[in-house]
């Protein structure tokens, strides 16, 4: 894009946000490129993977190879990337997932898409607070000596949260670059204190061999894996909050989804390594979550495994930070857009923040958490059941109904610019984004089919289709209410996923009256 073509780009969004009075266009420029890739990495969370996902799917898969598994998840979203990047240019919405998929394939599919993921991303971030409540607990516990029920830090944390959701996007960017880049150093730490002193087997790269992604647990731990990576797709969410959207969200959408890849990767081997091939699936299985603290507290000290505790901790209020403003964002979009109610769809104050759809997502995490506090009351014989259920149901919910997403994305790429006559010219693309929706709608169907494993719960248990089933509900009503708006309101149905386009557009025709 020319200096003059972005220059005038600007001026068109300054002329939006003066006729809405400030209210429907979040604030542009709050971001750059090193804000924005520090607010999509803090989604997902790297010690938190790597100190919880990674032990859970070694101890309950058994698969050895978790480390080939994330490069070949890694190379699956690489190819949806390039796909989803590209509509990143011509598509600039904080409602990111809703709006290209109604582009592609239409307000009604958009509608749904919409409250897929305000149900997905609003799972995911409530969940955490079930770790992270617990996790603080146990630090109360172990340090001070002091018994603290989980649902107090919990819900401490609601608060802050939802105040921090209230201040400028930039100020954010810099609480979770912060957090980030001192848990990405302490797991680096890991990670070459166990190459520098591997169990008994060496520097074995027996973790990439394909002989060790076999057996029935390999889908699942398909599902288990992919949950690491969500977030990296939130960078589009952020696009109108940048100053240079078509460059800087493709650019930091792909660097994210390499960065983790690597990371994620590097970091399971690393396990391999530390524990041995041999050893790694048993070691899990009796340390469980503690096995990272377990093995750097042998390599590296206690003081060293005190802060990652700590570390942990403060990873985990990262991820919550970051899933709370894109809930809100998506909220914002879509009381923009009629969707939700219309007071949604306004930005707060100075900060330009969606503080509505903020303020609303900080209710939600308050209901759901207090509901599991009293269900902590009413005890099953296991004191961490309702703090573990809160985490690993609400957790795969999400996960399952970003899935979908992506795939329906991907097939939305397609669309969109076949319709556009730019199938040669995106031939490419639409090849990678064609794949991508494959593999996914594959892995969405090792989910539902294992969701029972997932969750903890048994094969003839109401959860193994009552929880998906929420995934469900919500395409369902979404495509409902997509219908009954283009009935109703043929004019409304059609602005859906256009964002700002649409005012830009009302300004234009009132100019021309």
């Amino acid at each position: 894009m020319t200096t003059g073509s972005s220059n005038a780009s600007r001026a068109a969004a300054g002329g939006i946000s003066t006729y809405l009075g400030q209210e429907r266009a979040l604030r542009a420029d709050r971001l750059g490129a090193g804000g924005l890739l520090l607010s999509v990495l803090a989604a997902t969370a790297p010690l938190m993977v790597v100190a919880g996902v990674m032990p859970t799917t070694f101890a309950v898969m058994g698969i050895v190879g978790q480390p080939l598994l994330f490069v070949v998840l890694g190379v699956v979203l690489v190819l949806f990337s390039v796909g989803y990047a590209e509509m990143s240019r011509h598509v600039h919405n904080a409602g990111a997932f809703y709006a290209y998929i109604s582009r592609g394939l239409g307000g009604t599919a958009g509608a749904s898409a919409a409250l897929v993921a305000l149900a997905a991303y609003s799972a995911l971030q409530v969940g955490i607070y079930g770790i992270f409540g617990f996790e603080v607990s146990n630090l109360f516990a172990t340090y001070a000596d002091v018994q603290v029920a989980w649902w107090i830090p919990a819900l401490v944390a609601v608060a802050v949260v939802g105040l921090l959701g209230w201040l400028k996007i930039d100020v954010n960017a810099r609480v979770l670059g912060v957090l980030l880049v001192v848990e990405v150093i302490l797991v680096v730490i890991f990670d070459v204190a166990s190459i520098a002193d591997p169990a008994g087997q060496g520097l074995s790269l027996h973790a990439f061999n394909p002989d060790t992604l076999t057996g029935a647990g390999v889908g699942t731990a398909l599902c288990f894996c992919i949950a690491a990576f969500t977030g990296f797709e939130q960078a589009p969410v952020y696009a109108e909050e940048t100053s240079r959207p078509h460059l800087l969200v493709p650019r930091v959408m792909l660097l994210a989804v390499g960065f983790v890849t690597v990371f994620f990767a590097i970091s399971s081997w690393a396990y391999t390594v530390a524990a041995g091939p041999s050893a790694i699936v048993g070691a899990a299985q009796k340390e469980s979550a503690g096995l990272l603290f377990s093995l750097t507290e042998s390599r590296l000290g206690g003081a060293f495994t005190d802060v990652l505790h700590v570390l942990f901790v403060t990873g985990m209020f990262a991820a919550l930070l970051s899933f709370h403003n894109v809930v809100a964002r998506y909220a914002f979009a879509m009381g923009r857009e009629g969707l939700l109610p219309r007071t949604f769809g306004r930005t707060t104050g100075t900060s330009g923040a969606p503080g509505t759809g903020s303020l609303l997502q900080t209710v939600v995490s308050a209901v759901v958490v207090i509901a599991f506090a009293v269900a902590d009351d009413k005890p099953t014989g296991d004191p961490t059941a309702p703090v573990l259920h809160l985490f690993t149901w609400l957790g795969n919910i999400g996960a399952l109904g970003v899935i979908l997403l992506m795939a329906a994305a991907s097939v939305s790429v397609i669309v969109f610019f076949t319709r556009r006559g730019a199938a040669g010219a995106q031939a490419w693309r639409l090849v990678t984004s064609a794949l991508a929706a494959v593999a996914l709608l594959v892995i969405a169907g090792y989910t539902v089919k294992d969701f029972d494993v997932l969750v903890g719960a048994g094969p003839d248990s109401a959860l193994s289709w009552a929880l998906p089933g929420i995934i469900g509900l919500a395409l369902v009503a979404g495509l409902a209410q997509g219908l009954l708006l283009r009935s109703r309101s043929p004019e409304a149905h059609a602005r859906i996923g256009l964002g700002n386009e649409a005012f830009q557009l009302d300004k234009a025709a009132r100019d021309a009256s």
